[in-house]
């Protein structure tokens, strides 16, 4: 058994390369191998949000506060708020993040393939954020 103590685990900010605005990342778990799950909370502030990226074999979100959108390629955007779980299949071009007005948080779980967990891409431009 292992618990990581609130607190334990340093908060860092989301790299600029793949992320639009203030978002902070707490990282929550790392299940130690053979599992190969993995867990954070994440906090974008209005108007943050992700890169354009997919995961090797999918990612859940779990919407902790706020409100935020989400949206897969070639479909419109979609509201989430507190409550909502998101699913995005393997390899599922997608974005996340905070609307412009309202900060949103989730926890983001996924699984890693060969050590990898995430495949970025480009930025989502101020173009295709606007609803």
């Amino acid at each position: 058994m292992q618990i990581k103590r609130v607190g334990s685990q340093a908060s860092t900010n989301g790299s600029a390369d793949w992320f639009t605005g203030t978002v902070r990342i707490d990282p929550l778990f790392e299940a130690p191998e053979p599992a190969r799950v993995r867990g954070a909370s994440v906090t974008f502030e209005p108007g943050a949000r992700t890169a354009w990226h997919t995961h090797p074999l999918g990612q859940t979100l779990l919407v902790t506060a706020g409100c935020g959108w989400v949206q897969r390629e070639g479909s419109p955007i979609e509201e989430i708020r507190p409550g909502d779980v998101v699913w995005f299949s393997p390899n599922e071009r997608h974005w996340h993040g905070a609307t412009p007005t309202t900060a949103m948080t989730h926890i983001a779980i996924q699984e890693a393939l060969d050590g990898k967990v995430v495949n970025w891409m480009e930025k989502v431009s101020d173009e295709q954020y606007q609803k």
